[in-house]
């Protein structure tokens, strides 16, 4: 999700999987109207019970959103190998920004929402950090998945068992890790030429009638479909439905979600635009913004009625397009980068490796 966007796919050979130094357009484009559609997500949900319009686009979106995302960091994850420093970015660009995430995030609940019993518990992540902790495990596992014959049939099956296992818990938020595991194992099986045949003509213009047959259809099940099934937390015991359902739901959401991203990827552009550089900046975005979302919440911007009717929605929607942009800018990035980005160079041992490469040099 948030790892550099490389890996151009007019040029690169499908059988390589180093990447090279320059940024794709495309998938820096893509996390960047990803990360739109999850801001647009959060802030519709205080509004979305008043509008059955609304709370329709909001189930549309979440059956896309995060497994774009997902799908796309399993993309970038395929040459992850345990090597020293593959293993080190990992750490300061994934683990440290949740551990100062979540604690942020906790003290935040706790003066904000005065909920002094708010625990800092680094076993249990509060709202946006379950992410974090997904990818870290997703992407410790990925020589595992790159060995294995048939990955996708078993991280689905995985996803099948966590489905009927309300045993799993809360910790580490283990039952969305579990759920949401295929969409990354199947970033981790795509090649380039995958990404350029759902961007053909034909494809993009598909993609429109099955948008539009998916809103009527997330609009039809408001009032008839759990929305919590849109969140991959609760097993089919914990949503109030049979065992059954489980499995049935993780295949019929699969299906689903996979379709809708490659219609969502048909419409991303593949050339340089105003927020291409801004794609750079997700983490950052992802982050931040959920900050002015529990705000929201916590000291009441939602009270006021006028917000619930259509002006008010379309405004709401327009400011968290525009708060996010804002926080994917450079100098935001510049100011947290010490956070999201540390360098840590004091916590590493050297690598043998580099440290001859660099006698040889000298």
């Amino acid at each position: 999700m948030f790892t550099a966007a490389t890996t151009p796919l007019r040029t690169q050979s499908p059988d390589r999987t180093s990447l090279p130094p320059h940024r794709d357009a495309f998938f820096d484009n893509a996390k960047y109207l990803a990360i739109l559609l999850v801001a647009m997500g959060h802030a519709w949900e205080p509004l979305k019970d008043d509008s059955r319009v609304l709370e329709g686009a909001y189930m549309f979106v979440y059956a896309f959103h995060m497994p774009a995302f997902i799908i796309v960091s399993g993309y970038f994850s395929r040459s992850f190998d345990m090597r020293p420093d593959r293993l080190k970015r990992l750490v300061t660009g994934v683990l440290v920004p949740y551990l100062v995430f979540e604690t942020a995030y906790s003290l935040f609940k706790r003066l904000a929402d005065d909920d002094p019993a708010q625990p800092i518990s680094l076993l249990d992540p509060w709202y946006l950090t379950w992410f974090l902790v997904a990818l870290f495990v997703w992407r410790m596992t990925t020589p595992l998945w790159k060995l294995i014959r048939r990955p996708l049939p078993v991280a689905l099956g995985v996803a099948v068992l966590a489905s009927v296992t309300p045993g799993v818990g809360n910790d580490l938020d283990l039952q969305r890790i579990l759920q949401f595991l295929p969409y990354f194992v199947l970033g981790l099986c795509l090649k380039p030429e995958h990404f350029r045949l759902v961007r053909r003509r034909s494809v993009r213009i598909a993609a429109v009638p099955v948008f539009a047959v998916a809103f009527a259809v997330a609009w039809w099940s408001v009032p008839r479909m759990n929305t919590g099934w849109l969140y991959h937390r609760d097993s089919a015991q914990e949503l109030g439905a049979p065992w059954w359902c489980g499995p049935v739901m993780v295949v019929a959401l699969f299906g689903c979600s996979v379709l809708l991203t490659a219609c969502f990827f048909a419409w991303v552009p593949g050339r340089t635009m105003w927020f291409t550089a801004l794609g750079a900046g997700t983490l950052y975005g992802y982050l931040l913004h959920g900050f002015l979302t529990k705000s929201g919440d916590f000291y009441g911007w939602y009270d006021r009625a006028w917000l619930h009717g259509p002006l008010g929605e379309v405004l709401v929607t327009l400011l968290a397009g525009v708060a996010v942009t804002l926080l994917c800018t450079p100098p935001v990035r510049r100011v947290f980068r010490c956070v999201m980005e540390p360098r840590m160079e004091w916590a590493f041992r050297r690598d043998a490796t580099e440290a001859a490469r660099a006698r040889v040099r000298a």
